[in-house]
């Protein structure tokens, strides 16, 4: 097993007065030649929007790109007729492929918004935009992972072009949690959303990440509940 931890300290950062972002690889401003990707992990951004502000109408094409709420909702509207409301809780994939414009605010005129937005590099170009959101409840069912993203929906996840994954769970203090990979030509970046693990016996924190390469699972101490996102992605 290879690994790199990744501390959160180390993530780039921006503020822009209505937004707070901090970037695990290198994005707009931020730039650091060690953190370019993970494989075909492009992006994983941490940002805390204002009440009522959010990002105009704006392009993307050729990529994959997953949302997922922490706390708040988004209002979304794109080009191919789509509108909606993404609540924390709720993931909502978008593959570009040959276009797209989209904007998304803060629902909310009172409360802060905080989500993950991951862009993951396709394995189809061109392909049709699309778009597609699901509920998970992943505190229902703690002490193991969900699947939210896949490349063909299985577990009644979430369908990108690649062959990725993507998982979120709780875990309780004191588990000791088995995690294999879907297929072990992959690599996994791991963040601690919350909470304190242990991995190899190095102990990760709230936003701390994990790389890890040349593995078939991975053994997880759980310290201090945690909530946990896993990404896994070919090299």
């Amino acid at each position: 097993m290879k690994y790199s931890i990744i501390k959160s300290t180390s993530r780039g950062g921006a503020d822009h007065g209505w937004l707070q972002a901090k970037h695990s690889f290198s994005f707009a401003q931020f730039y650091n030649e060690k953190m370019i990707h993970f494989g075909q992990l492009r992006v994983l951004n941490d940002d805390i929007i204002a009440p009522g502000m959010g990002f105009g109408t704006h392009p993307h094409d050729n990529m994959e790109i997953v949302t997922i709420p922490l706390s708040g909702a988004i209002s979304h509207r794109d080009s191919t007729g789509g509108e909606g409301t993404i609540p924390a809780g709720d993931v909502q994939v978008m593959s570009a492929g040959s276009g797209v414009t989209h904007s998304e605010f803060n629902a909310s005129k009172t409360e802060f918004l905080n989500l993950f937005q991951i862009w993951i590099f396709p394995n189809k170009k061109n392909v049709e935009p699309r778009y597609d959101q699901k509920s998970f409840d992943v505190k229902s069912l703690p002490n193991q992972f969900h699947l939210l993203v896949s490349p063909d929906a299985r577990e009644n996840s979430l369908m990108i072009h690649q062959d990725a994954f993507i998982k979120r769970g709780v875990f309780d203090a004191g588990s000791v949690i088995s995690l294999a990979l879907e297929n072990t030509s992959n690599g996994i970046y791991m963040m601690v959303i919350d909470g304190e693990i242990s991995i190899n016996d190095e102990e990760l924190r709230k936003r701390d990440a994990i790389s890890l390469t040349d593995i078939h699972s991975v053994e997880i101490l759980i310290g201090k509940a945690a909530d946990i996102l896993v990404i896994e992605v070919p090299l």
